[in-house]
């Protein structure tokens, strides 16, 4: 049985709330220049298809992608990113991993390192 829409975005404003505190909670608030802030807000219209409730990333989700890959633009920035995926793929239960790793070559973005939560960070350039 699927859930209320209502439900839905409860589950969804929870996430971002989680992990705008774990970016807060971070010393500083900030790793590099991208915030876990930010990296959640280019997201949040991924959610309903990283959950499996959609067939494809809709266009505000590649949207979003784009812009993170831009905002992007240091190693920092990149680790930072990862850090924060990697964050939101362990805390979350209802994402799908496989579907998650996908989203940027389903939006025709390349990235330099997996969406995974076994990814080391600290690697990525």
């Amino acid at each position: 049985m699927a859930r209320p829409a209502g439900q839905q975005q409860v589950a969804a404003a929870a996430v971002v709330a989680l992990l705008l505190v774990a970016a807060w909670s971070a010393p500083g608030g900030v790793v590099g220049a991208v915030t876990c802030g930010q990296v959640v807000s280019y997201l949040t219209p991924c959610l309903s298809y990283a959950m499996g409730r959609a067939p494809a990333p809709g266009a505000a989700c590649c949207a979003g992608v784009r812009s993170l890959s831009a905002a992007a633009s240091t190693a920092a920035d990149r680790q930072a990113t990862c850090n924060c995926l990697k964050q939101a793929t362990s805390s979350m239960g209802a994402l799908k991993p496989d579907l998650v790793a996908g989203i940027p070559a389903k939006c025709g973005v390349n990235i330099p390192y997996p969406i995974s939560r076994n990814t080391d960070c600290s690697k990525v350039q």
